[in-house]
């Protein structure tokens, strides 16, 4: 209990000396471009076979649900619900989490284990601005955008595998996801999706920092920071779905 609360403490005084270090020396805006293509549209492949997946399944599954009421076609209001609000975003950082979190925590351990962290200080760069300005202003631009992609992948998915292999109303089908949407429910998927980003990258690359130098010092951070990140992004889903609709 002691080890976790001084764990969170040290991330804290982290993050406080990242956002001094971004404010007081800049972030190269060519390196947040680089990031943001890293994150974005490397991982866009995983995101689009993840999120079909979903919301196949969730389609499946609602109408194993419904069939017996009647209530077939209601499975557009069950994506709608289920997937838009919760699955799409939460997957998305999921998958984010697992690919650039353990990659940034990596790469950050072995540069701090090769002592390139320490050489950026003897030359007078900020490691943090350097390093992890790019990274964060980077994910913050795209998750917004990976969250919606996941949201229509998700809907589309759906919509196929109801129409074409439940033999559903198609048109009823995307009828229900509209009317059980609203702009809120698109709102707190931003929301989410920013929040998401902001944890996948300050824990992963404090897990990078704080790593014991060597191989299994990188291997300790990849762990951690996936685990950490994966932790942390259900609880804030949760947060932040029982404000917006919890009453």
């Amino acid at each position: 209990m002691i080890d976790a609360l001084s764990w969170i403490g040290r991330l804290g005084i982290y993050c406080f000396r990242l956002f001094w270090a971004v404010l007081r020396y800049g972030v190269p805006p060519r390196r947040v471009v680089e990031e943001a293509y890293r994150i974005g549209v490397q991982s866009l492949p995983v995101l689009l076979v993840i999120n079909g997946f979903i919301g196949s399944i969730l389609v499946i599954q609602g109408y194993i649900s419904f069939a017996p009421l009647g209530g077939q076609q209601l499975v557009g209001m069950f994506v709608g619900l289920a997937g838009v609000r919760e699955a799409a975003p939460l997957m998305a950082a999921t998958m984010i989490a697992a690919k650039a979190g353990t990659e940034m925590a990596s790469q950050i351990a072995v540069m701090n284990t090769r002592e390139q962290v320490d050489a950026l200080e003897v030359m007078a760069v900020n490691p943090l601005a350097w390093l992890v300005g790019p990274r964060l202003l980077g994910i913050l631009l795209v998750m917004p955008a990976m969250t919606t992609i996941a949201i229509v992948t998700t809907v589309v998915a759906g919509w196929l595998v109801a129409q074409f292999q439940l033999g559903l109303d198609g048109y009823q089908y995307f009828l229900l996801v509209q009317r059980t949407l609203s702009p809120l429910d698109l709102m707190v998927a931003q929301v989410k999706a920013l929040s998401f980003g902001a944890v996948i990258c300050l824990v992963s690359t404090f897990c990078g920092f704080v790593a014991p130098r060597g191989p299994e010092g990188v291997g300790q951070a990849t762990n951690t920071a996936v685990v950490v990140c994966a932790v942390i992004s259900v609880s804030i889903n949760f947060l932040i779905s029982q404000v917006a609709y919890g009453g």
